[in-house]
Formats: C-alpha cells, structure tokens, sequence
C-alpha cells in the first residue's frame, strides 16, 4: 500500500475514482462560428467519450479524473497548435461550483481578446477600430450582459448612445 492510501476508507484510498467536472474557455470565441481551434478542443474530450456542453462564455465537460486529464492535455496540445491565443480551464468535483470566470469580469475578457485581435489597446482606438470591436463583441453576445453598453462607452471614451449608433449599423448592414 502506498502512502496515504487508507485500507480502512475507500474514500480516501489512491484508487477511488470521482467524477471531476471540467470547465473552459478556449479563445478567440464567436458564437456562431467558433473555429477551427474551439473545435479541436470540443474534439480532444468527445474523443476520449466525453459529452461536451458548448457555451458562450465557457463550455462543460465530466468524468473520471484519468480521462478528464488527458483530454485536458489533449485539448491544449491541440486547441493551441490550431490557433487559440488562450485557454482557461476550472477543474473540480462539484459541476455548480465552476467558472472560469465570474459573468462580470466575461466583458473584460472579451474586450482583452478584442485588444489582442486589434493590435492596439482600447485608449489607441481609431473610430474604425471602435466600431470593429462592437461588432465582434456584439457576435459574441457582449451585449446581452447588464450594463455592457455603458461600460464599453466608458472604456472606449464615447457616449451611449455612439455605442447605440455603431449596433444600429451593424443591424442595418446585416
């Protein structure tokens, strides 16, 4: 017996398996169309027999610890070699317990992929830059979070209603 294995509780025995619960986040994120790399992900769990629940802001996975790691390992080797710019993932063994990240801090997020995506952080934006951002976020469902309008407008150093005015366009032109 090895340590820490306890013959008296299989509980606490090296052997006991527990279902783990996995969750990530594999960007640049569109919904709709998340790309080659998002799907290499989803890939390296179904491979291994694992449901995957894709999301907007995260997707969810179950099962034993050995299975769960190697399509971890998998999906990094192979969600990065396809072109993600970053991965996040929350392992655990109670699926309510888990986020990647708090529903408030998923427009920061979103608006640190934007920067990367431009080239150029938000102080630097031209016009056009601005009204490309609100188009990628607006694909991304940003704009369904409370306050996401006001908060771009703040950080973008321009009035609600500009925001307002650059989805009406987006809303036109589509």
């Amino acid at each position: 017996m090895s340590p820490g294995q306890d013959a008296t509780n299989p509980s606490r025995a090296g052997s006991a398996e527990t279902e783990l619960s996995v969750e990530f986040l594999v960007e640049p994120f569109s919904e709709g169309a998340p790309g080659d790399h998002v799907q290499v992900a989803v890939d390296a769990f179904e491979k291994r027999g694992l449901e995957v629940d894709l999301g907007p802001f995260s997707s969810v996975a179950a099962g034993d610890p050995e299975t769960v790691a190697g399509a971890v390992a998998d999906m990094i080797r192979g969600a990065m070699a396809a072109g993600a710019t970053s991965i996040r993932v929350h392992i655990g063994s109670d699926p309510a317990t888990l986020s990647v990240a708090p529903l408030h801090d998923a427009l920061d997020s979103m608006i640190r992929a934007a920067e990367r995506d431009i080239g150029a952080r938000t102080e630097d934006w031209s016009r056009a830059d601005k009204q490309r951002v609100v188009r990628l976020l607006d694909e991304q469902g940003a704009f369904l979070l409370r306050g996401a309008v006001d908060d771009m407008a703040r950080i973008m150093g321009v009035s609600r209603i500009t925001i307002y005015n650059y989805l009406n366009a987006i809303d036109r032109s589509g």
